[in-house]
């Protein structure tokens, strides 16, 4: 039985979807009979593809170039609810965008956020399950307001699988007045520079952790990495002592990841840790701690230190060319 009209927000770099908007659409499919999704820019851009995901509508904003998108977004859709439009639901990514979009929205509609959502159901209405405890936990929350219910859904809970659908229809999403936030303006924005398939795309990851010692050891996951065509990641103890950026981090507060194989060297498996990839298909853990917990995830263990493991690897991956 369809629970209503779910609003699912669209992001989208250089007119490509992201994938946590393909994953939010493929369950929005299962709970609802018509799913709809919102979008900052042209609709045009993402009709197609969204409409090949199960969309039958792209609401847009139209070019919000040089505009801060989270204000006019939310005040978009805080001003079509106001105006009678009634999704009981809008479904918002676990990304920059989806949090100060669902925290906005909070505010000008009076209403709640189920935040780390990985699992929804209808049960009555929409229930979001959500891991708390480290994962160690499941919790099932439902709203009780006839307000839409606002869902913070993390990466990678659901399988993107297309429809075979049309392009969506696209409806222009009037932008109210915004008063001192539609002032502030975008003067210049940094991207950060990767080679190799993003980390939480990659069906290959490396991830090396306070193991490797020190931040010059790091290479070997790097080389590693490239070599099997792989993403590199890290853990949290070693992206909070600088070694590298923020966006190599797996884990609770980091990137969650599905990989089809998934190299732990030199990480404990602290539960933050295991939050972002116990999912994986296949997990190879290699410390040389036999108690580390990482092994309790593992499919397969190497019991050894990593700086004799990893260059070993490395040669025999070097001489099958």
């Amino acid at each position: 039985m369809s629970v209503g009209t779910i609003w699912v927000l669209a992001e989208a770099t250089d007119g490509t979807v992201a994938s946590i908007t393909l994953e939010m659409l493929a369950k929005a499919r299962e709970l609802s009979d018509n799913v709809e999704c919102v979008f900052g820019g042209d609709g045009a851009l993402v009709a197609t593809e969204l409409g090949a995901h199960g969309a039958s509508a792209v609401h847009a904003t139209g070019d919000l170039a040089g505009k801060l998108p989270g204000p006019a977004i939310a005040g978009a859709i805080a001003a079509a609810i106001s105006g009678g439009a009634a999704p009981v639901a809008i479904l918002c990514g676990t990304t920059y965008g989806g949090r100060d979009v669902a925290g906005r929205l909070s505010v000008k509609l009076d209403a709640s956020v189920i935040t780390n959502i990985v699992d929804l159901t209808n049960d009555g209405g929409l229930v979001g399950t959500e891991p708390v405890f480290g994962g160690s936990q499941l919790v099932n929350t439902r709203f009780t307001s006839d307000k839409p219910g606002i869902f913070l859904v993390r990466p990678k809970s659901f399988e993107a699988a297309e429809t075979g659908g049309g392009a969506a229809t696209v409806a222009a999403l009037a932008i109210p007045d915004l008063g001192p936030s539609g002032a502030a303006r975008v003067t210049n924005s940094f991207v950060e520079q990767s080679e190799g398939p993003k980390l939480d795309e990659a069906a290959v990851v490396v991830s090396g952790g306070r193991g490797l010692g020190e931040s010059e050891k790091f290479e070997l996951i790097e080389s590693l990495a490239a070599k099997l065509g792989a993403a590199p990641g890290a853990s949290r103890a070693i992206v909070d002592a600088g070694w590298v950026p923020y966006s190599y981090q797996v884990g609770q507060t980091g990137k969650v990841v599905k990989p089809d194989v998934y190299i732990a060297a030199g990480i404990s498996g602290a539960t933050q840790h295991l939050v972002g990839m116990k999912g994986s298909k296949t997990i190879i853990a290699i410390n040389k701690d036999s108690e580390a917990p990482i092994f309790g995830v593992a499919d397969l263990g190497i019991i050894g230190d990593v700086h004799k493991v990893l260059p070993q690897l490395l040669e025999a991956l070097n001489a099958r060319g």
